[in-house]
């Protein structure tokens, strides 16, 4: 009897401690013995806050009550946005969204949690102070042309603050340089004058090159034009002249002028019934009045000759005439010479009479010149 109290006894014991074992197993104890990381996390382990491990993704241990762990670390590419807000060279305030790229390398998790208290804090004040020295040198159209310029600047600097405490810089974009309201309007206004302006030059070019292709297309199709009523008026006297010469060989040269005028009106009176726009003739309207038309042209062409002989009769009497007056004028310088000779002749003769009857001045009297006579 009392052996089965001591089994009862014995077996509730066992039951009781293998029931807190499990309780503490499968309960709060588990939690404390066993955790997991998650794929791209790494957690640090510490013993009594020291550090221990670097537990990995997967099912880990730690020592319950003398071991704890860390927030989990991530290890993916993170993006940090950063406002600025800055004033450039010409005294424009714009506002500067950054946008910052980093990771955790595997092998820097420990640097990466315990050498800086807040990265992200650390990351905005370095981003802050590169684009302000950047812009601070740069005006405002500098400054959207060299928007890439101040991105690679900031990597630069963020990589090689930034590396010493873990964290590696993926990449760094800016985004955007946004000034005042007021100022973008006044942007745009000015880039709408400046195309403006350019469309207005191009239109303009494009009037000229018009212009000056249609007066050349002009010119050339007045050229052609004068070119082909030459031809035509050349083929027109070459077909007259066979027609004639035709006319001739056949007997009826006296009549060759009417035939062939009336001919031509017949042609003209044709073409004028085939082109009914043609409202102005040249001709008379009736074939009666050919023959008058041939008279008064035959008159005309008389008329003109007898101009021209009598011009050609009137040149030909006005060289006669000044022939004439030089001939007279040559007699009469001949006749001049033939007196001054007679005069010197008698003055000398007179003069060597008086030397020789003892006139010492010479003759009292000597005949007078031609040229004052009175006659003259």
């Amino acid at each position: 009897m009392d052996v089965l109290i001591v089994i009862a006894i014995v077996a509730v014991v066992v039951i009781v401690v293998l029931a807190v074992l499990a309780a503490l197993i499968f309960g709060g104890l588990r939690s404390s013995i066993f955790f997991t990381v998650r794929t791209q996390e790494n957690v640090i382990v510490e013993r009594f806050g020291k550090f221990k491990k670097v537990a990995k993704p997967g099912l880990n241990t730690k020592v319950p009550f003398v071991e704890t762990t860390t927030r989990p670390i991530s290890l993916r590419v993170q993006q940090l946005e950063v406002n600025i807000e800055t004033k450039t060279k010409d005294n424009v305030f714009v506002t500067v969204p950054v946008a910052v790229q980093y990771v955790v390398g595997e092998q820097n998790v420990v640097d990466a949690y315990y050498r800086l208290a807040n990265p992200e804090e650390q990351i905005r004040s370095y981003v802050f102070d590169t684009v302000r020295s950047a812009l601070s040198t740069l005006t405002l159209d500098s400054a959207f042309e060299s928007k890439d310029d101040i991105a690679s600047s900031v990597e630069q600097r963020l990589s090689e603050s930034m590396a010493t405490y873990g964290f590696r810089i993926v990449n760094t974009l800016v985004q955007d340089i946004s000034p005042d309201q007021r100022v973008r309007d006044s942007m745009n206004s000015i880039n709408a004058a400046q195309r403006d302006r350019v469309a207005a030059q191009a239109l303009a070019e494009a009037d000229k090159i018009k212009r000056v292709t249609q007066a050349e297309a002009e010119a050339e199709s007045k050229r052609l034009q004068g070119e082909g009523v030459a031809a035509q008026r050349k083929a027109i006297a070459i077909g007259i002249a066979e027609q004639y010469e035709m006319l001739r060989r056949a007997g009826i040269e006296n009549t060759a002028e009417q035939l062939l005028l009336m001919t031509q009106y017949f042609d003209t009176m044709q073409d004028v019934a085939r082109n009914g726009r043609s409202n102005v003739l040249f001709l008379p309207s009736n074939p009666g009045t050919i023959g008058d038309m041939t008279a008064e042209i035959r008159n005309s062409l008389l008329a003109a000759q007898e101009v021209e002989y009598a011009r050609d009769q009137s040149d030909t009497d006005i060289e006669a005439d000044n022939r004439q007056g030089d001939h007279d004028r040559r007699i009469e310088a001949q006749r001049r010479q033939a007196e001054e000779a007679r005069y010197s002749h008698q003055s000398a003769a007179q003069a060597a009479a008086g030397h020789a009857q003892g006139h010492p001045q010479g003759a009292a009297r000597l005949p007078q010149r031609p040229d004052r006579h009175p006659g003259n």
